[in-house]
């Protein structure tokens, strides 16, 4: 058979221009989903199955009211199975765009479409900023309309945000991820806004992802290797209506855990503009921390939305297809709330789920994130009706995804519904918040009955939680403080939440705090009080990064940061929740010392293996050199030798009771001893020791543990003299 002879370049342009569409506007394809770049044009994609009318709408500038040009989908064309879809030529980089939809405004049936609202594009990477979203005023709220804020007969274009479409090809300039194994990981939780928005944090850019990328050289100098990002997918800030009764001063979201869109960056963190350079700079930031060795875990919140309850505003989802991305109740004008905030999404339905995922990989491929911390994690395990599932489809996806398996993968196994997951949560990947660890170590030092061999546990990974699972002390995220409760200065300053600024009567936060004041509410001038505060903190650091299992540290926990005992700033943007930096300067002697344990975590892998001690390497002792009495209640101090190799190891001894006690010290052979790494009741720097200039004991049988203080001690075999 001959070759065939390709038609010259020519005749096949004509041909081209004969069969082809050639429009400005075109019927556009189902696939991908969201608005992507396509021949000279942009494909925009949108799903929803019950609508009847769909119109996309382009403006010239953020805050227009008015369309530069709208384009209407006609189903009959632009519409595929559930998808529609549409192409329209010559979309620049920065164009504005959102969506209107039309539908059957049913909420007994579970629909709210509403063509007055104009909608966002749930895939939008980017949304513009607003400096004042007022949602009330987006929804055009009608009183007549009774409790539900729709359907509305106010457009509201003019004061809702709009999507932004950007196309650009960032450089990454080479740099790889870090890649740290879950053995060498130290975790710090941080809020981007926050950790520089004070006016003593020194940077040039405060409160905004090119502020944190300043503040590098303090993570390196702390010694993290990863710093987890409380929210930055993009919400509204101004949501709060309520006041600080004292200041009258209007609240605001601070923390973000309430979502618009799964896609976008926080236009408000972006110290370059919010017009689409908000993802640009995410993405310098993450490539300034990777070349730095450091990871980016995202705190991701997939369990809700902004969107509320049946008063709440239409944002995206609900204007969209509310009966599918959310889970109703069997009256469908009301929503099931596992997440505490109004409404839930219905992560298992196929839909939604592959929603989820597309945003996983998105955020992992596209912004080069590390791993995610998902927020109420347990709600993604729910099916429809609220049920949780075993094997939940969504969970199993994300642990198998073959594009995040390299992914590090967070829950918080719990949520508002009731559910308590710890040790039990999903896959073998899956590794998750430990709330019994921080619950039961803090019980341990502030000196409660019967917390020893619970202690010892959670020193030694939770394998009680852990072990069924097979997954390992890696599965344990240790954690004694966290955005949500005290710092860790409030934690040993107050005995009882001080929620007053909140507005809320101080009814909103745990009043379960497991904390002491050790004799005086709040900031105090008695030196004693303050000594044992100090030690306290110091202690509660120590259990931290000796424990196996995945540290994590509450940013400015290392620098005693307080938020006067509020233990649920989730609106206090404002110095309540900002970093101190004129505490790095007053508190050198705990930063001093958090930066020295986790070198010592380091130089000592034993502590930080990715499995369960096993017989032989660890022995467990009271103060008399015996087995602990593990029954008796009144027990409150406890040692453990840990071998490294041969013959040498760690002494790790815990005192909790409020007076001094004397420790036994393991017997050694001839040419080895003893030398003390720290001791928590002694002034800087004898509390921490330099590795490799540890002094000796001039001891070798006794030790005094003195009340409340703990003590690494190391065996070493001697130099010859």
């Amino acid at each position: 058979m001959a070759p065939m002879t390709p038609a010259p370049p020519g005749e096949f342009c004509d041909y081209l221009s004969r069969v082809c569409e050639s429009a400005d506007i075109r019927t556009g394809t189902p696939m991908p989903l969201g608005a992507v770049e396509r021949g000279g044009g942009v494909n925009f994609t949108l799903f929803s199955r019950h609508a009847t009318r769909v119109q996309l709408e382009f403006y010239n500038h953020p805050e227009a009211g008015e369309p530069s040009r709208v384009v209407d989908l006609d189903p009959a064309c632009h519409r595929t199975g559930d998808v529609w879809h549409v192409w329209v030529k010559g979309i620049q980089p920065g164009t504005f765009y959102a969506y209107r939809v039309g539908g059957p405004y049913d909420p007994a049936l579970g629909h709210r479409f509403d063509f007055n609202k104009l909608l966002l594009d749930p895939l939008a990477s980017a949304l513009s900023s607003r400096p004042a979203w007022d949602f009330p005023q987006a929804q055009g709220f009608d009183p007549l309309a009774g409790t539900d804020l729709s359907p509305s007969r106010v457009d509201d274009a003019l004061s809702t945000p709009k999507c932004v479409w950007l196309n650009e090809s960032f450089d990454w300039q080479e740099v790889r991820r870090p890649h740290h194994p879950w053995s060498k990981t130290v975790l710090y939780e941080a809020h981007v806004r926050g950790f520089t928005r004070h006016p003593a944090s020194g940077v040039a850019n405060p409160g905004t992802y090119h502020g944190l990328t300043e503040k590098i050289p303090y993570f390196q100098s702390l010694g993290v290797t990863a710093v987890e990002l409380m929210p930055v997918q993009e919400f509204n800030e101004h949501s709060v209506s309520r006041r600080d009764p004292k200041t009258g001063q209007i609240l605001k979201d601070f923390w973000g855990y309430d979502p618009i869109s799964f896609f976008a960056p926080k236009a408000g963190y972006s110290s370059s503009g919010g017009e689409g350079q908000q993802k640009l700079e995410f993405k310098e930031m993450v490539r300034a921390f990777h070349r730095a060795g450091i990871e980016i875990i995202l705190d991701v919140v997939f369990n809700h939305t902004a969107e509320g309850d049946e008063r709440g505003p239409t944002l995206s989802f609900r204007g969209l297809d509310n009966s599918i991305f959310y889970t109703l109740e069997d009256d469908k004008r009301f929503y099931k709330n596992f997440s505490g905030t109004g409404n839930t999404v219905n992560a298992n339905h196929p839909v939604v789920r592959d929603h989820i995922l597309s945003a996983l990989r998105y955020w992992m491929v596209e912004m080069q994130v590390d791993g995610f911390r998902f927020d109420l994690a347990s709600i993604l395990g729910r099916d429809g009706d609220g049920k949780l599932m075993a094997n939940a489809p969504l969970l199993t996806r994300i642990e198998e995804d073959p594009v995040l398996r390299d992914v590090k993968i967070i829950a918080e196994a719990w949520d508002a519904g009731g559910a308590y997951q710890v040790g039990q949560f999903s896959g073998k990947r899956w590794a998750e918040w430990n709330g019994r660890y921080r619950d039961e170590v803090r019980r341990f030092w502030r000196g409660d009955p019967g917390m020893t061999g619970l202690f010892a546990t959670r020193l030694c990974g939770s394998p009680d939680l852990y072990t069924d699972s097979a997954k390992g002390p890696a599965g344990s995220i240790n954690f004694i403080t966290c955005h949500d409760g005290f710092t860790l200065n409030d934690l040993v300053s107050y005995e009882r939440k001080h929620n007053e600024a909140n507005g809320e009567g101080n009814r909103d936060g745990s009043d379960e705090n497991n904390s002491s004041n050790y004799g005086q509410e709040g900031p105090t001038e008695d030196e004693g009080i303050e000594q044992i505060r100090k030690r306290q903190v110091k202690n509660l650091l120590l259990t931290l990064l000796v424990s196996r299992g995945v540290p994590m540290i509450l940013g400015g926990d290392e620098i005693r940061r307080t938020q006067g005992g509020n233990n649920n700033a989730y609106c206090q943007d404002n110095e309540t929740s900002w970093m101190d930096w004129e505490l790095a300067g007053r508190q050198q002697e705990i930063f001093r010392f958090t930066q020295g344990l986790i070198a010592l975590r380091a130089a000592h892998p034993v502590l930080s293996l990715e499995k369960f001690y096993l017989e032989g390497d660890l022995h467990w002792f009271n103060p008399e050199g015996n087995k602990p009495h593990w029954e008796d209640p009144a027990t409150k101090r406890l040692a453990c030798f840990i071998v490294e190799k041969g013959l040498e190891g760690l002494f790790l001894m815990f005192n909790a009771d409020n007076g001094p006690a004397d420790f036994a010290l393991p017997f050694l052979p001839h040419g080895f001893g003893w030398r003390l790494a720290a001791d928590t009741s002694l002034p800087p720097p004898d509390d921490l020791t330099e590795a490799g200039k540890e002094p000796h004991l001039k001891d070798s049988q006794n030790y005094r543990v003195e009340g409340r203080s703990s003590v690494i001690l190391l065996a070493r075999k001697r130099l010859s003299e």
